[in-house]
């Protein structure tokens, strides 16, 4: 049971379809090639590679795990090595690349649906094709035209991997504080001492080739994140020619032993005057960086719902075989399947509920990428990418908060058999727990969309979306008593939504701590209104099919129960979480630090 996964292709063409609009993006200069009657062929076929040659090695990444031989060398599961040449081999990685870096010039929203099959298949294997995705962008947007020939096929087609290489063991969420030194040499290189922790894949033997995207320090560089440069570094120095030369002067000295993940290398790199080629320009590592970590931060979302629908998956079917005790109404004499009883039920519908709202949010975010970099129009193109930065946050933080809480349930969902191993559901929650953690913890996603995103353009952004949010209410009216619960709770959750930002705009410029203190409760709150929106969003899309005879009738009416569903049972939540974005900084320090 732990190594079926079944793409959720009919969810994911309709939120491409319903929710984004995949056939405008394909009319946009450079992304013609996303036809949704291509796509969608595409998408079949990716999802039978991830669920055939990937899903059956998740439970080797977790049993055998990534091991360290007490040297400087990784090995992966040999299972790893034959799937990943696959995965090379069919190119699924490089779709959303840019012909000119060897891609298929697809959409990033197609290239998200891919990765969320290949996340669900394997979330640890999946991180260093993700971390090679950062490369390819860094060096697309900040490589000179040399780096580019240099490095940019081997990445983009995967034959070569790529890592970002930030913190160091004083510098976690505080890069401002790493300390490695990179000094000039006279052939324009430069030498790069220091040590790096928590680095992804930073030593393994799946590619030839590792490329590092390192953050160091230059002589008289200027204190905190002013003061830190990119440079390029490869496990091997690349000759002339393209063959590879010597080894470069470091290595992973250890990997961290983890509570999941374990198929990923979590690696302790040391630097010892490494050759290190600049990328940019000095000083500005920290906004290169952002390239590669605002992208990073969304596949990381990604993760929240990728391992959500894996365990949902494992959770139903063990529910569909699993009898105990009597639903109510069976015969006396018998044994009821557990997915007959209301409270399993209730599980899985939210789980079920929570990851079509995630999707919808995600891909929402996929979406404004595209439009920022292909829209015609200027001003569209700004309008997506200012959504884009408002969603990014919400996309990172609510939905691997939901990551964790839904592989949760979906583990209560087995009862005592989800504790144990075999069953794998316990790997599903112990991988997960990551992604609330890493690229960026999610209470930092939390200041940031406080801080930074609500006050963009004076508040006009989140004002837009408030004003887009409301105009689904005519629509809704219109659909009479079918959909009369949805248009009250999002009404509800809107005006909690709206009174929320008021009230840190009121009150965040004159104590900041009042703000910080209610930015968790606020994101959770902003991400349960907009996955609520979206929700909506899908019924009416759903029942316009219906009405018109188009699609599966079953399954288009699962979608407007669904949505009725998160309405009546998850929305509600705002008007729990109103009061905690307002309660201020007060009682956070009340208690003395002696007495906690």
């Amino acid at each position: 049971m732990a190594t079926d996964y079944s793409p959720p292709l009919s969810d994911i063409n309709f939120v491409l379809e319903n929710i984004t609009d995949l056939a405008a993006l394909s009319k946009l200069d450079g992304l013609e090639n996303a036809d949704p009657a291509t796509v969608r062929g595409a998408l079949e076929e990716a999802g039978r590679f991830m669920a055939e040659v990937i899903a059956p090695t998740n439970q080797d990444g977790d049993t055998i795990g990534a091991q360290h031989d007490g040297d400087a060398s990784v090995t992966t599961p040999d299972s790893f090595k034959d799937a990943y040449a696959k995965f090379v081999a069919s190119g699924w990685g490089a779709v959303a690349y840019p012909p000119e870096a060897g891609g298929a010039g697809l959409p990033w929203l197609v290239g998200l649906a891919i990765q969320e099959m290949f996340t669900s298949a394997n979330m640890a294997f999946s991180i260093g094709p993700m971390l090679t995705q950062g490369a390819v962008e860094a060096l697309l947007f900040h490589g000179s035209d040399e780096q580019r020939a240099v490095y940019l096929d081997n990445l983009s087609s995967g034959e070569w991997m790529g890592t970002m290489v930030l913190t160091e063991p004083e510098a976690g969420s505080d890069v401002g504080a790493l300390r490695t030194k990179a000094v000039p040499n006279d052939d324009g290189s430069y030498s790069l001492t220091g040590t790096k922790i928590f680095i992804s894949w930073g030593e393994h033997d799946l590619t030839d080739n590792i490329i590092h995207m390192v953050l160091a320090r230059t002589p008289d560089a200027p204190p905190g994140t002013k003061g830190i440069t990119m440079f390029i570094v490869p496990k091997y120095l690349v000759n002339p020619d393209g063959s590879l030369g010597e080894r470069n002067s470091f290595k992973a000295v250890s990997i961290e032993h983890k509570m999941g993940i374990h198929g990923s290398p979590t690696c302790v790199m040391a630097f010892e005057e490494a050759t290190g080629y600049l990328m940019g320009e000095e000083n500005q590592g920290m906004s290169y960086m952002f390239t590669m970590m605002n992208s990073a931060r969304l596949s990381v979302g990604l993760e929240g719902l990728a391992i959500s629908e894996r365990a949902y998956q494992q959770a139903v079917a063990y529910a569909q075989e699993r009898q105990q005790g009597r639903a109510i109404g069976a015969p006396k004499t018998e044994h009821s399947l557990i997915i007959e009883h209301p409270d399993v039920r209730r599980m899985l519908m939210t789980i079920k509920a929570y990851n079509e709202a995630m999707r919808c949010v995600l891909y929402a975010t996929a979406e404004a990428f595209d439009l920022s970099q292909h829209a015609a129009d200027e001003a569209v193109r700004t309008e997506a990418q200012e959504y884009m930065e408002l969603l990014t946050p919400i996309a990172k933080a609510w939905c691997t908060d939901l990551g964790v809480e839904m592989t949760s349930l979906a583990l209560q969902v087995h009862g005592g058999m989800g504790y144990i191993e075999e069953t794998g559901a316990a790997q599903h929650y112990r991988d997960a727990r990551i992604a609330p953690i890493y690229e960026g913890t999610n209470g930092i996603q939390a200041m940031d969309l406080v801080a930074r995103k609500l006050p963009m353009r004076q508040g006009g952004v989140i004002r837009d979306l408030l004003g887009r949010m409301a105009t689904i209410d005519a629509d809704l009216a219109e659909a009479g008593d079918d959909l009369a619960s949805v248009r009250a709770a999002l009404s509800a959750s809107v005006a909690d939504l709206t009174a929320a930002v008021l009230w840190l705009a009121e009150h965040g410029p004159n104590d900041p701590n009042d703000a910080l203190a209610g930015a968790t409760p606020f994101l959770r709150l902003m991400g349960t209104t907009l996955g609520g929106w979206y929700m909506a969003r899908s019924a009416l899309a759903a029942r316009r099919q219906l009405a018109t005879g188009t699609g599966d009738a079953a399954y288009l009416a699962a979608k407007v129960a669904t949505a009725r569903f998160y309405a009546e049972q998850l929305l509600p939540q705002t008007g729990g979480l109103l009061p905690q974005v307002k309660a201020g900084a007060g009682s956070l320090f009340e208690v003395p630090v002696s007495q906690l």
